[in-house]
């Protein structure tokens, strides 16, 4: 089976790829190895940010269908002490160029603009290989493959397309978080409810982090964060969803009680996150008739821009690509130098770990992003 364009992964950004081709009249399909849309569980809130991540919902036509999913009052921040004391306190005043929305509800908005068809599910790559002359083929777990004119490797962290570009490969950041949910928290945990505030919070010491969303339905949605080697999580029984929320809240001694319970009353087992990332700068010379685009191309501790880079790259390669429907080669090399040099800009740096950054650092920081 041949192709002219094949995207490996159905994020956030491989769908904004094929929505753009799709409004140019360039057709696409899209490889995903989920078996289905509602297979897991797509991750908590995004804020979406005026200076790229809108920019793509703006080139991909869906400004009304993302504003119908904004979630108002979610860009409040609070920055709380570890002894529960608020320390910076910004409401939602309809100004901020970040509205929040949940990553599922967005990524269902791109899949509804697309042909039907058009995302192929339960396709897991095996391996990729060049046939020469920019033709690769792909080859999926079932045995089926796709020969394509264009590959695009949208898959994420652990691409299967990355290794026919380069060897980077992503290493361990030294920091690793745990993720909890509390339903129905105004009800059940109305301490921790209120200390979490209508929107964000963030609570930060040496090497340890809270960091909270306030999603649909009252759930907040928690991340608690540890700098530590990542065989540390071996000693922790993430088999006994109790014990385990137990050992982690304990690295949090001292706290106050309603921010470590948003470790302890957990309505779901704790999830351990390790965080990866390419090294920054990461990059490779034109290689015919394949590209990258996300966390498959630029990888990066979270700092609040992966989805909306991701969202970005995909807009600007479908446009690259209708502008030169004669020299996809042109397109591909005009975006991915973008691409380069928009990714080291917001690349995390060293020292901006939260981990490493005490409350008053992270007060010290918002309140000269809130200064004119």
């Amino acid at each position: 089976m041949t192709t002219d364009v094949t995207i490996i992964g159905a994020g956030l950004g491989g769908l904004t790829l094929a929505r753009v081709l799709h409004l140019h009249g360039i057709p696409a399909t899209v490889y995903e190895a989920e078996p289905s849309p509602t297979a897991r569980s797509q991750g908590g809130l995004l804020d979406i940010h005026d200076y790229n991540g809108q920019l793509a919902i703006q080139a991909a036509d869906l400004i009304d269908e993302f504003g119908a999913i904004v979630l108002d009052g979610r860009q409040a921040m609070r920055i709380l002490d570890t002894d529960g004391t608020v320390l910076f306190d910004k409401s939602d005043d309809g100004t901020g160029g970040r509205p929040e929305v949940q990553r599922g509800e967005l990524r269902q908005i791109l899949l509804d603009s697309l042909p039907p068809g058009t995302v192929r599910w339960g396709r897991k790559v095996t391996r990729t290989r060049v046939l020469g002359e920019g033709r690769h083929e792909v080859v999926f777990a079932d045995g089926r493959s796709v020969v394509t004119g264009l590959l695009v490797g949208a898959d994420g962290a652990w691409s299967r397309v990355r290794p026919l570009l380069t060897a980077a490969e992503p290493a361990y950041t030294g920091r690793s978080v745990v993720e909890t949910y509390l339903y129905d928290a105004a009800t059940r945990h109305p301490a921790t409810a209120k200390a979490v505030g209508a929107g964000s919070m963030m609570v930060s010491a040496r090497s340890r982090e809270i960091f909270v969303h306030r999603e649909r339905d009252d759930t907040l949605h928690a991340y608690a964060g540890l700098s530590v080697p990542q065989d540390w999580f071996a000693a922790v029984d993430f088999s006994d969803p109790a014990a385990a929320a137990a050992r982690i809240a304990a690295e949090f001694a001292g706290w106050a009680p309603e921010l470590t319970a948003l470790i302890t009353a957990t309505d779901t087992a704790p999830a351990l996150r390790p965080l990866h990332a390419l090294p920054a700068g990461t990059r490779w010379d034109r290689v015919p008739g394949v590209t990258l685009l996300g966390d498959a191309a630029h990888l990066a501790a979270p700092n609040g821009e992966g989805a909306n880079l991701a969202m970005l790259d995909g807009a600007e390669l479908g446009r690259a690509l209708a502008a030169r429907p004669g020299d996809t080669e042109a397109a591909l090399a005009a975006y991915e130098q973008a691409m380069f040099e928009r990714a080291l800009e917001f690349a995390e740096t060293p020292g901006s770990d939260p981990g490493e950054s005490t409350v008053h650092d992270l007060v010290a920081a918002f309140t000269r992003h809130e200064q004119p």
